[in-house]
């Protein structure tokens, strides 16, 4: 493995200030009313260095979803392998939560939800490549083949319901505020979904 130079290291350093510096903007000021001069006054690096990282300021977005992605990735791995799809998607519903709950937070979440709704953008909401709708396609079909998930719907069209329950449940956390619990409201959906469809 090769080490870092410090002129790597000094990029990847522009780069996570440029990141942070913009989500933090987008969280107090809104996605619209954001500009790359501020994000680049702000963390005090230059033009050319956020065009080096960064095509737009919605690719801040992207990046901080390859990170979420990644988190996912590293969880299944974690997983038992002795344990049912069905506890396995509960399992993977809740570390989701968690995750965006303590990691991103309402202001950046309320942030990409609105921004995810602007037109002619990469929507990553609706991208099925990315590894969320990979991971819980490959449970769905894993528990269809053991037997534990009806096979009147495909593992597609199960994919699809469940990540759509997830985007609405992380919807209703933000509209509802403090008296709405992100984690046991999951859990009540997703426990709710794992009813319906099993055999």
């Amino acid at each position: 493995m090769s080490r870092l130079t410090p002129r790597k290291l000094k990029a990847l350093q522009t780069k996570q200030r440029i990141l942070e510096t913009a989500l933090e903007l987008f969280s107090k000021k809104g996605f619209d009313h954001v500009t790359v001069d501020e994000i680049v006054s702000k963390s005090q690096t230059s033009k050319g260095a956020f065009y080096v990282h960064f095509n737009s300021k919605y690719e801040i977005f992207l990046e901080k979803f390859k990170e979420i992605d990644d988190f996912y990735a590293s969880f299944i791995q974690s997983l038992p392998s002795g344990i049912s799809s069905h506890e396995k998607l509960l399992l993977f519903t809740q570390s989701q939560m968690i995750y965006l709950r303590d990691s991103l937070g309402k202001d950046i979440m309320r942030t990409v939800y609105m921004s995810g709704l602007i037109p002619a953008q990469v929507n990553y909401f609706s991208n099925t490549d990315r590894n969320l709708y990979k991971i819980v396609f490959t449970l769905v079909k894993e528990g269809q083949e053991a037997g534990e998930i009806k096979t009147d719907l495909s593992p597609n069209e199960i994919t699809m319901l469940i990540t759509r329950c997830m985007r609405g449940t992380l919807y209703d956390w933000l509209l509802f505020e403090e008296n709405y619990d992100l984690l046991d409201e999951s859990q009540k959906f997703i426990r709710t979904i794992l009813g319906g469809i099993q055999k």
